[in-house]
């Protein structure tokens, strides 16, 4: 492709964009595979991140003895992955053009960002994911909210009981739809923001547009991110060292064969 991400003066405007298909999935999933392969130190640190935030948050769940709040955060969790998402498109980006991966060119691409559009679309993704926590805790008092919990191993049964089963039936919807919405304005909204100089309205309607355009394979994408994220964070959240690094490096290598190229 024609433009450089990690440039100040990005190319102004959205690109156009090709349909997507399954094959176009699977060859940006096995890029994605490749650039981990390749360069595994810097999915060490970005993931590593991540795994460090899940096991904080469980250890905020065990030494409180609120074991609803283990289940808010294992359901909106993924909601935050798209910050690592700089890094690594950054490192995809320099694998595909044979460019040096150098740490400090790496980070300065990441820290430039704060001078961009990125943390605006962040502040939209920090703010559904706290109304989702609202939310969570209404339903969670809608339907438990008169029931004694304690601490987690003492906590557990009243999930199976009618009231929480029910809980977790709303919860895991209005979760989903939460989901849902923050994958439809990020998916190409994010690489977007890095390799192009636009606004991030204007890349959350371009990103909500085209899975709408695309919904079968597009929203197969998502619910393959989601399960493989949510996999990942069962053995102690140590498989997002893996998950996030290839789910990243994948959804920059999507963009970039969506794009269609533009002449200079």
């Amino acid at each position: 492709m024609d433009t450089v991400m990690s440039d100040d003066a990005a190319r102004p405007g959205v690109p156009e964009f090709s349909d997507v298909s399954f094959a176009t999935l699977r060859t940006a999933l096995r890029l994605g595979l490749s650039d981990l392969i390749f360069a595994p130190g810097f999915a060490l640190v970005f993931g590593g991140v991540y795994v460090a935030a899940g096991l904080f948050l469980t250890w905020l769940t065990l030494a409180t003895g609120t074991s609803y709040w283990l289940v808010l955060a294992a359901i909106g969790f993924p909601l935050f992955s798209p910050f690592a998402a700089v890094g690594f498109y950054e490192v995809s980006r320099r694998l595909e053009r044979g460019q040096p991966l150098e740490w400090m060119q790496v980070f300065s691409v990441i820290l430039r960002q704060s001078k961009r559009q990125l943390p605006s679309l962040c502040a939209v993704i920090v703010i559904v994911f706290l109304f989702w926590f609202f939310l969570g805790h209404m339903i969670f008092a809608l339907f438990l909210g008169l029931s004694p919990m304690t601490n987690v191993s003492s906590s557990l049964d009243v999930f199976l009981t009618p009231n929480g089963l029910a809980m977790l039936a709303v919860g895991t919807l209005v979760g989903a739809g939460f989901a849902l919405l923050i994958y439809m304005i990020t998916v190409l909204a994010l690489p977007l923001l890095l390799d192009r100089d636009v606004d991030f309205v204007t890349a959350m309607i371009t990103s909500f547009d085209y899975v709408q355009r695309h919904p079968l394979p597009m929203l197969a994408w998502g619910a393959f991110l989601a399960l493989v994220t949510f996999a990942a964070m069962l053995p102690f959240f140590l498989g997002l060292f893996v998950a996030l690094p290839v789910l990243g490096h994948a959804t920059w290598h999507l963009y970039d064969q969506l794009r269609l190229p533009e002449e200079d």
